[in-house]
């Protein structure tokens, strides 16, 4: 599988799939790349429905220009924690971000919530985000409120008047328990229908049929989270101690 940046001419096949409506998996199949790559190209460079491989391949351009310029001088840039790849990170920034903005939240909301999911400390200041995200401090500031009025993130008081934010870990707990809560809705809404259409109707079957697959799901869903729960607060394993060489 080839590896490496896209160039300009698998953009242009990455436009036609996208006019042809083919998925990003397909696409992907076609250039030998993995799905996820297609995904972040196209979430990144306007959506499916903006994309087009002139704007997008400028972008990219203009992106590695950007942090060319943001790099130290005369130096590396300085090591990353526990060895890690930076470039191996960076991507991985960039993946998880895609899969939040698919999942509805704007760009910037979903690049502040990434770098508070993936830092070792669990919280980061305004100045630190600003600094990792090469943004203004007004743009942080908007992304913070729209998050914590989300309840996807809060603020703790840190060193002198320096406000840290980190994320809230009870939210995917949340977020199950109200979509399990929206499925249960909805299998009353259908067994409504089956009153209104008549029982035994081709029509009220179906919907009786969706109320029952949507209550095992709910249920499952809230089972699941509970049992669960504890998992998002559980704390780094620690390693067992070496042997001690005897003397």
């Amino acid at each position: 599988m080839p590896g490496g940046r896209l160039t300009q001419q698998e953009r242009q096949q990455i436009a036609s799939g996208l006019a042809d409506g083919l998925a990003y998996a397909e696409i992907a199949r076609r250039l030998d790349r993995p799905t996820s790559t297609i995904t972040r190209e196209v979430m990144r460079n306007g959506g499916p429905t903006t994309y087009r491989a002139d704007l997008a391949h400028r972008a990219t351009e203009r992106r590695t220009h950007r942090r060319r310029q943001t790099a130290p001088r005369g130096a590396q840039a300085p090591p990353q924690a526990h060895g890690r790849d930076a470039e191996a990170v960076r991507e991985y920034e960039e993946a998880f971000t895609t899969l939040l903005m698919q999942q509805g939240l704007p760009k910037m909301m979903s690049q502040v919530l990434t770098c508070l999911f993936t830092t070792d400390a669990g919280s980061l200041t305004a100045a630190e985000l600003v600094q990792h995200l090469q943004v203004s401090p007004a743009s942080i500031s908007k992304a913070v409120a729209f998050l914590e009025v989300q309840g996807l993130v809060a603020r703790e008081r840190g060193e002198g008047r320096r406000e840290r934010y980190l994320v809230n870990d009870g939210v995917w707990y949340d977020s199950m328990i109200a979509a399990a809560r929206s499925n249960a809705e909805l299998a009353d809404t259908a067994r409504q229908g089956v009153g209104v259409l008549g029982a035994g109707t081709p029509a009220a079957v179906r919907l009786e049929n969706i109320a029952r697959f949507m209550d095992f799901v709910g249920e499952s869903i809230t089972r699941a989270a509970e049992q669960a729960r504890d998992v998002l607060y559980a704390k780094p394993a620690t390693p067992p101690a070496e042997p001690t060489p005897d003397h």
